[in-house]
């Protein structure tokens, strides 16, 4: 599995991308920007589990107080770990390939 993942939202879920470098990734993450409907939150490290906010979003994390900030940073890594785990079982069961999202 490939070591990064771009996070957006479309119609309220979450989904992700994955990518094998983060200059990909951040590539992808611009793309993404640019089709309607698709709302950029940023990117996973799978390797080191941090997560890195699109300039937008991290905007909004920064004016946010330090309670807030943990509660976000929590949720957007538990997010991205939930549909990482969720492919890697799909993989294990052979079930088709399909779009990795979490609503």
């Amino acid at each position: 599995m490939k070591r990064f993942s771009v996070i957006y939202t479309l119609r309220k879920q979450y989904h992700q991308m994955y990518c094998a470098t983060l200059e990909e990734a951040k590539t992808a993450l611009q793309q993404i920007s640019g089709i309607k409907g698709r709302v950029p939150i940023g990117i996973y490290d799978a390797k080191t589990e941090l997560f890195s906010w699109e300039p937008r979003q991290q905007d909004a994390y920064n004016h946010a107080d330090i309670e807030e900030q943990g509660k976000l940073g929590s949720q957007i890594i538990g997010i991205a770990q939930a549909l990482r785990y969720r492919d890697i079982e799909w993989q294990r069961s052979g079930a088709p390939s399909r779009l990795s999202y979490f609503a």
